[in-house]
Order: structure tokens, then C-alpha cells, then sequence
């Protein structure tokens, strides 16, 4: 039995759900290795190479992989995946554009959000919104996944696998790359953080969430935000956390002016330490948080900050 882990990467530094991604593969078996596919990536596969436990890795270093449209990585994953028994990536961004391509081109089911691996065939994933867990078992010949990361460890560093350079190039004429924006911060990355605060509706405006952006600077924080507070406009989508956001996890989160809906809950709630700030003391999010301070948070961030 041998699985197949695609890395998450931006051409540069591979990103940390690989290293839980591949906690998830060892579960499965001893023959694990990581598919790196991007251009210019080598630094990638070095640092790749270096995952405790992994058989190998394998680099896909072309120009049609620079910006992981799924067109062309869906193609090269399922011509290199063929003679595996598992394929996993992290699910993010990449991970859920791409494999479901990979499925479909190999004619079997895939299975998103993996949370726990009961056996080869067997796994635990969430439905209804984290509100119920479903075991479920595959039967397919190949086994494809998208797995949460903040439900497995981060396996060790300390390995040195070998590289080997894969000379298949697969490119579409029917996608074509036009541009991507992407927001730069000092701060850590949402998903990979150990402290985030987190705004919602109660913000009131995206001017007020300088607030959090100033506490956040002081606890080395990510900064996110509920849908509610996205889909006014008061922050971008790339910082809405939740169960069509990002799924977070970090030893401490700090849910400011958020009332608690089931799918912001979804995204955070396996947060080893919850605080929600919220004026009305019947919000839901109180009855996830460790800790709740019912006040106003115009009143109280401020307060915090001091404190700090």
C-alpha cells in the first residue's frame, strides 16, 4: 500500500498542512511520498525532502504548474497517482479545486474534510456543518482526499528523502492564468497561526477593525473575520473564517462581535482555548468559548490592548 501526498506550496516554502497532511498519510502506511508540482519550486522539494518518515519526493518543475491551475496538476497527479492506493492533499484552496479533477479523471468518489483514519478504507469526516460526524468507507480502487489538517499533528522535519524529477508536462489551452491579487501581511498566516482574533458583524465597520489589527500586532495574532463581516465589506474574503472560509485551530481565538453561527462555529470551534466579546449574552458563540465577557467591545478592545 502506497499514498500519494500532494504539497501545498506557493513556489517558495511549502506550507505547514502538508506536514499534517502527511501525519494523516502515515496512518495509512509506511510508503508515503510527496508529489511537489509548481515552477521554479525546487527549494520546495528540498524542504519536502526533509519530512520525517517520507519514501520520496517527487518534482514536477514546469512552467504549466507555476500558478496550480487545476486543469493541468488534476492531470499530472492522476497519471502519477494511478499506481498508488491513497492520494491526500491539504484541504485548502488547492487542495479542494484540484481533487475533485483528480477523482473524476480516475473515475472514482473522493471524500473531503477527512478528520480521522479508522483504517485504509474506513474514515471520519464532518457533516451538517461540524454539527455530526460521518464514518464512512471507500471502496474505490483509489482512495482520493482532501484532509483537515488542524485535526492531525505536524509530523517532524528531521528526514532526508530523496528527489526525483518527473518529466511529464501537462497543459491546457482551454485555461489560461490572468492575474491573482494577494493580500500581504506581516502577520502570521490565518490557518498556521497559534493566536487569532477574529471580527465579526459587531464590527460595525471596516475602519473599526484597526482595533484588532493593533492587538493582534502585540499578540503576534492572525487577524480573521465571520462571513457576516465579509459579506459586508468591512474585510476580504481571504480572511473569513469558517465553514466556507477557513478552518482554524490555533491554541487561542478570540471571536470579537461574533454572534456564533453554525458555520462560523465550524471553522473554530477545535480551538484549544475560546474568548468571545459579544454585548448580547444570548449570542451563541458563548456556548463554545471557555472564557465570555459580555460588553460592548468598542469599550473593551481598547482595554486589552492596554493591557497588553
Amino acid at each position: 500500500m502506497s499514498i500519494l501526498v500532494i504539497a501545498e506550496h506557493n513556489n517558495l516554502d511549502l506550507h505547514k498542512p502538508t506536514l499534517n497532511t502527511v501525519t494523516a498519510a502515515l496512518a495509512l502506511g509506511d510508503d508515503v511520498d510527496i508529489l511537489v508540482a509548481g515552477a521554479n519550486c525546487g527549494k520546495v522539494a528540498e524542504q519536502a525532502a526533509q519530512i520525517a518518515q517520507i519514501r520520496k519526493v517527487l518534482l514536477a518543475d514546469h512552467a504549466a504548474y507555476e500558478h496550480q491551475l487545476a486543469e493541468n496538476v488534476a492531470k499530472l497527479i492522476a497519471t502519477v497517482g494511478k499506481s498508488y492506493s491513497h492520494i491526500l492533499a491539504p484541504a485548502g484552496t488547492q487542495g479542494k479545486n484540484t481533487l475533485p479533477r483528480v477523482a473524476a479523471l480516475l473515475d472514482v468518489d473522493q471524500l473531503s474534510d477527512v478528520i480521522r483514519i479508522d483504517s485504509p478504507d474506513t474514515f471520519a469526516r464532518p457533516i451538517y456543518a461540524g454539527n455530526a460526524i460521518a464514518t464512512v468507507q471507500s471502496s474505490a480502487a483509489i482512495k482520493v482526499m482532501t484532509i483537515r489538517a488542524t485535526n492531525f499533528d505536524a509530523v517532524a522535519t528531521n528526514g532526508n528523502a530523496p528527489i526525483e524529477t518527473l518529466d511529464d508536462t501537462f497543459s491546457t489551452s482551454n485555461a489560461t492564468f490572468i492575474k491573482e491579487e494577494i493580500a500581504e501581511s506581516d502577520r502570521p498566516e490565518l490557518t498556521a497561526a497559534d493566536v487569532v482574533i477574529s471580527g465579526g458583524r459587531g464590527m460595525a465597520s471596516g475602519e473599526n477593525f484597526e482595533m484588532l489589527y493593533t492587538l493582534a500586532d502585540k499578540l503576534n495574532a492572525a487577524v480573521g473575520a465571520s462571513r457576516a463581516a465579509v459579506d459586508a465589506g468591512f474585510v476580504p474574503n481571504d480572511m473569513q473564517v469558517g465553514q466556507t472560509g477557513k478552518i482554524v485551530a490555533p491554541n487561542l481565538y478570540i471571536a470579537v462581535g461574533i454572534s456564533g453561527a453554525i458555520q462560523h462555529l465550524a471553522g473554530m470551534k477545535d480551538s484549544k482555548v475560546i474568548v468571545a466579546i459579544n454585548k448580547d449574552e444570548e449570542a451563541p458563540i458563548f456556548q463554545v468559548a471557555d472564557y465570555g465577557l459580555v460588553a460592548d467591545l468598542f469599550e473593551v478592545v481598547p482595554q486589552l490592548e492596554n493591557l497588553v
